[in-house]
């Protein structure tokens, strides 16, 4: 029997270790939020336009684009907890690359590294959280997990903005790389080692994948997921940016973007109580992508700057569009540990919906930045979150329309 389908009622169980695997996951997200404050300084520093600040901060998912499954294979094979442990490692090595970096090619070049092991620790994490976490703690614990990137998001984007003002950006990607391996003797010590392989090796791994990428509702979900992931982190990512350029300065941009990150952060750990009590995943879903909409469309397409007030309603609906969007990532999260079909891996089904997902997170900034350079300003960006804002009901609605009666309360 592989690690991926260790039977849940014979695994140990304890709180440490999902928590552990909640702090790596917070960690490794921790790389990707650490770029949006210093964006305008590198972008100074090495002269990028701000097309190429769009993809710096998309190329992190490329190696989530393109290596989902083949991750997966690799948990399959060595085990999931060998690559939570070599993905941080890889994560530590991006950084420490990109603290050296004079240009933007290798700058590049290191982020990508870094994307191959966000992936590689991030699509561990809902398998090893639905194996381990106490039975009666398990919706608490996988929203828990999925607030991992809004509370890097808080942590990140605060704490660049203040470091930045006494350091350089070279020396916070070195902290970085060191802050990454606080995890790994935690891991070392409370997960359990990965179990043998079952008979059949790789080619069984294979096979298993296989099973579970010719899911439909695999492939559904991801795309459902994606639909948020394009809207918020283009705007989240860009947000620091958009506030210097309104006239703020010092740490005021960075605090601001933080207080919005952290919120969904909190939105994902009360979604994670919602399903406990056994709301419907499809309202959650509705509500979050209609609340999206809503409120990018008032932070965005409405002039502020003349309003009395007027900076802090547009930080409370952009606040509210980070909140309220998290119960899609919470609730897809919940449902992708459950997806993956007999016989299928449950590290395939989230490396699939990651795969998948990532598409948004990496063409957001790029659409976003795109727009404001095309129209001259940031008011059209609710151009693009309305509409996939709408593409994702669509969608919720195919995936969810026949799971009405899914109740996650005792699960």
């Amino acid at each position: 029997m592989t690690i991926a389908q260790t039977s849940p009622q014979t695994a140990t169980r304890s709180n440490s270790i999902w928590v552990v695997v909640v702090f790596a996951g917070i960690t490794a997200a921790l790389h990707i939020w650490k770029l949006p404050a210093a964006l305008p300084v590198i972008q100074e520093d090495l002269g990028l336009s701000l097309l190429v600040a769009g993809v710096l901060l998309g190329i992190v998912q490329v190696a989530g684009m393109l290596g989902g499954l083949g991750i997966s294979l690799l948990a399959e094979v060595i085990g999931e907890r060998r690559t939570l442990i070599i993905g941080l490692l890889f994560l530590t090595l991006g950084s420490a690359l990109g603290a050296m970096s004079l240009g933007a090619n290798m700058l590049l070049a290191s982020r990508a590294i870094e994307g191959v092991g966000f992936i590689a620790a991030t699509v561990m994490g809902p398998g090893l959280i639905r194996r381990y976490a106490p039975m009666n703690r398990i919706n608490m614990a996988v929203g828990c997990w999925s607030a991992y990137m809004g509370t890097a998001t808080f942590v990140g984007l605060i704490s660049s903005a203040f470091f930045l003002q006494v350091g350089t950006w070279h020396m916070w990607w070195w902290i970085m790389a060191a802050m990454t391996l606080i995890p790994l003797p935690l891991i070392i010590r409370l997960v359990p080692k990965d179990q043998p392989q079952a008979v059949g090796g790789t080619k069984a791994a294979t096979a298993r994948i296989g099973v579970t990428a010719r899911t439909g509702k695999v492939w559904i979900a991801g795309f459902v997921f994606g639909c948020y992931t394009i809207q918020w982190m283009a705007v989240v990512g860009f947000l620091p940016t958009i506030y210097e350029q309104s006239g703020l300065s010092g740490t005021h941009p960075g605090t601001l973007s933080a207080i919005v990150g952290g919120l969904n952060g909190i939105g994902a750990v009360l979604t994670g109580f919602l399903l406990q009590r056994g709301i419907a995943p499809k309202i959650l879903l509705f509500v979050s992508f209609a609340a999206m909409a809503v409120t990018s469309f008032l932070t965005f397409a409405i002039d502020w700057s003349p309003i009395s007030g007027g900076l802090a309603w547009q930080v409370t609906c952009v606040g509210l569009f980070s909140l309220l969007g998290a119960m899609i990532p919470a609730t897809l999260t919940r449902m992708a540990v459950d997806l993956a079909p007999a016989g299928g891996s449950a590290p395939a089904a989230m490396g699939l919906m990651q795969q998948i997902f990532n598409i948004g997170n990496f063409t957001g900034p790029m659409l976003v930045a795109w727009l404001a350079m095309s129209t001259g300003g940031w008011s059209s960006t609710w151009w693009m979150t309305c509409g996939f804002a709408a593409v994702g009901i669509g969608l919720s609605a195919v995936l969810v329309g026949r799971r009405d009666s899914v109740n996650f309360s005792h699960s």
